[in-house]
């Protein structure tokens, strides 16, 4: 049994029935939280000194598309029409098998140094089963707890997902690993015929998987009342986005324990629409979080939280101001709230709450550690820290008991050959741009 003591840090749970934040030690024991709390026995552990630092969970992006990561950036100034021709009218098709594993693997690698445990990859690029499991492999290497939720490229509304596809990667003809799982990323509603919509979440629900669907960019269309007429919607739901749905729509979303990704600096500046953010919290309900393509908008799911926190505490400071003339006196949204989007709610969002997205004795060992830099210190208060950090603040990541990045560098991973990998599929890729008319 390998045991990993970590004593002297200021330890943010997110469990419900603990303080915001306090000076307790975290006992690891090969992939499990083992127990937490005040001086706790060191037998056969390796002691790490984390005094002055903050220990929290592992961070959950729950809606990246890795396999775009060689793309890095060349996307800031598209709206939601140029991203539509440009990467997925224009360069997915040229997408090898090898391009789909490097993007993969260096986007998942992204993420972890970012303090991201664990990702939702909705890759919707794998026209062949070599495009697939080479997205998978990427994945797998990285060393990051991975949801692979599998899609397809953009195709008639009236075909359905290829459940043969997904059969196969539950079957585990790709291979089995402790830390992937899979889920079925679907066209949906808004771009999917009743019937289709309907047999794709039927086909989720008798396989047991998440089923994650985009809507955004306008209202939601007559696919939507089948999927929930058919009783299709439950907490193995997932909407990313959810721009354009009325509040019924997600009142009904949340009353069926469905969840709801933002991805809010794409959202806002690509033209979905904006984060419903708001919505979710009158309902009792929160969002989670991604940060879409890497192509577009950047990776930090830290960014992301402060973006949809601000973001909302400004539309709540503009509805009272419009109601009594003067910005509101209290604040509408706790940082603790932002902080649990980035990582309860993902977990959720993704299946696996009871599993990661908080610190308690039998979850999954996935934390990172925030570093005691100048610019940190004073830490008055430990949540606001955390969600202020960024991603060069991570000094450490684990995942599943096992480190990913210590000393503020990944461990156990050749960067050098990635990074030339990644430029191979870069070199390939970017001339594509011009095929989009």
């Amino acid at each position: 049994m390998k045991r990993v003591l970590l004593r002297g840090a200021q330890v943010i749970t997110m469990a419900a029935h603990r303080p915001d934040a306090e000076l307790v030690d975290v006992l690891v024991e090969d992939d499990q939280i083992a127990a937490i709390g005040e001086g706790l026995g060191e037998t056969g552990a390796e002691v790490v000194d984390v005094t002055g630092r903050i220990v929290m969970p592992g961070l959950v992006n729950a809606h990246l598309h890795t396999w775009q990561t060689a793309l890095l950036g060349v996307g800031a100034n598209w709206t939601l029409a140029d991203y539509l021709g440009r990467m997925h009218g224009a360069v997915a098709r040229h997408y090898r098998p090898e391009d789909m594993r490097i993007g993969t693997l260096a986007g998942a690698l992204s993420q972890l140094d970012r303090g991201t445990t664990t990702l939702g990859d909705w890759c919707h690029n794998t026209p062949t089963s070599e495009h697939t499991d080479a997205a998978v492999e990427g994945l797998r290497a990285s060393g990051i707890r991975g949801v692979f939720l599998h899609g397809t490229p953009y195709s008639a509304a009236d075909l359905a997902h290829p459940v043969s596809e997904v059969d196969r990667l539950l079957d585990g003809r790709t291979g089995t690993h402790a830390l992937l799982t899979f889920g079925m990323a679907v066209r949906g509603p808004q771009l999917s015929t009743p019937d289709v919509a309907v047999t794709d979440f039927r086909a989720a629900a008798e396989r047991g998987v998440v089923v994650s669907t985009h809507q955004s960019g306008g209202a939601p269309g007559p696919g939507w009342e089948a999927v929930r007429d058919a009783g299709l919607l439950s907490p193995g739901t997932n909407v990313v986005h959810g721009a354009g749905l009325t509040d019924e729509w997600i009142r009904t979303l949340v009353d069926a324990g469905a969840s709801i990704t933002c991805t809010p600096e794409n959202e806002l500046g690509q033209g979905h629409g904006s984060p419903v953010t708001g919505e979710l919290l009158r309902l009792g309900a929160a969002p989670s979080l991604g940060t879409d393509t890497d192509a577009v908008a950047p990776g930090d799911v830290l960014s992301a939280a402060r973006i949809a926190l601000a973001h909302q505490r400004g539309r709540d400071h503009d509805h009272h101001r419009r109601e009594t003339g003067a910005f509101s006196l209290t604040a509408t949204i706790t940082a603790k709230q932002a902080l649990a989007w980035a990582t309860v709610e993902g977990a959720r969002a993704l299946g696996l709450d009871g599993h990661v997205g908080r610190l308690e004795a039998g979850l999954q060992a996935d934390l990172l550690v925030i570093d005691s830099a100048p610019r940190l210190v004073p830490t008055h208060d430990p949540i606001a820290v955390a969600l202020y950090s960024t991603p060069g603040d991570i000094e450490a990541v684990m995942v599943a008991g096992q480190w990913r990045k210590r000393d503020h560098a990944l461990v156990d991973v050749d960067l050098e050959a990635v990074r030339a990998r990644l430029w191979e599929s870069a070199d390939h890729l970017l001339p594509r741009l011009a095929d989009w008319r």
